[in-house]
């Protein structure tokens, strides 16, 4: 069995898709039609940066989703691979859960050009910038980095915001809270603990104004049945129904994502492949959680070339 997978915020960089357009014109719709959707050049902006407007949280996630779905895209129409006959399952990291979802057909690319666009934007406008931080624990379990984040809280918001793999976690919360999380976690065992270059505390209940704008957004919006289960961040199961779905994205804003524990779920159910559409990142945590699995990332034109040759 084989599961489809996106990756989330930091896989964006400048220059990324320009390859992919200037060999594919599937990748170049791909990038027009989000470019119309946001009534932005953002596929200019990707192509030629600057990087610090790029990484700025309302234009890194739809940028990083449209890269995603221009590899899918040429897979599908070049490589004549459709996603419901390969795929089992779907999932992605974060923002990647809305790449996954369109993949799936539960939103068509315009849809989801928007919603990220206005998820950044919440995002960003959730917290006065300075007032929130992240740090990554390396070399720190589930367990430890809760308990870390536990006793670097004192009354203020420090909790687990991404379960990545068997050896990084992030925190996330007030930057005071956090900032103390970072002797503590060498203290209580954790081999290095590095605060992220973040513009806000995301995954933690600090977020909820962005929650309450997301629910708004999403109930705007129509959600159709995805072709394959998509694995949502905050179960670690999957779901189908569009209800349901709409309900999760709104949890996610505020709640932790369970990607290690989402890649263990899917091998249980049988997944023995990942395939990263338009990123590096997953493919390495997939293979330290779970080693006997394969997993490959897609991101070129021979990238893709090659996976369809194994299909």
């Amino acid at each position: 069995m084989r599961a489809f997978i996106f990756p989330g915020q930091g896989s964006q960089a400048v220059g990324m898709g320009s390859a992919l357009a200037a060999a594919s014109p599937h990748a170049r719709e791909v990038f027009q039609e989000v470019d119309e959707a946001l009534g932005q050049n953002l596929s200019k902006l990707m192509a030629e940066g600057p990087e610090d407007e790029l990484t700025l949280t309302a234009n890194a996630q739809p940028a990083i989703m449209a890269n995603a779905i221009a590899v899918l895209r040429v897979l599908e129409r070049e490589g004549g691979i459709r996603l419901a006959d390969k795929a089992d399952f779907v999932a992605g990291h974060s923002l990647g859960e809305y790449t996954a979802l369109c993949a799936a057909g539960a939103f068509d690319l315009a849809t989801t050009a928007r919603l990220l666009r206005a998820r950044g934007n919440a995002m960003q406008a959730a917290v006065p910038v300075g007032v929130g931080a992240m740090a990554a624990l390396l070399g720190a379990d589930l367990a430890k980095a809760q308990a870390i984040a536990d006793a670097a809280a004192e009354g203020q918001v420090c909790t687990v915001a991404n379960d990545n793999d068997p050896s990084q976690v992030v925190i996330s919360g007030h930057r005071e809270a956090v900032e103390r999380a970072l002797p503590l976690a060498k203290e209580m065992g954790a081999k290095r603990a590095l605060l992220l270059p973040v513009s806000a505390p995301f995954h933690c209940p600090l977020m909820q104004p962005a929650a309450d704008a997301m629910e708004e957004a999403l109930a705007a919006v129509a959600v159709q049945s995805p072709l394959v289960p998509v694995y949502a961040n905050v179960t670690a199961a999957p779901v189908v129904d569009p209800a349901t779905i709409r309900t999760l994205l709104v949890e996610q804003v505020t709640g932790m994502v369970r990607w290690r524990e989402s890649v263990l779920a899917m091998q249980e159910a049988g997944v023995t492949e990942f395939v990263e559409f338009g990123g590096k990142v997953l493919a390495g945590m997939v293979k330290r959680i779970a080693p006997d699995a394969t997993s490959t990332s897609l991101v070129t034109m021979d990238d893709i070339e090659a996976l369809v040759k194994s299909l």
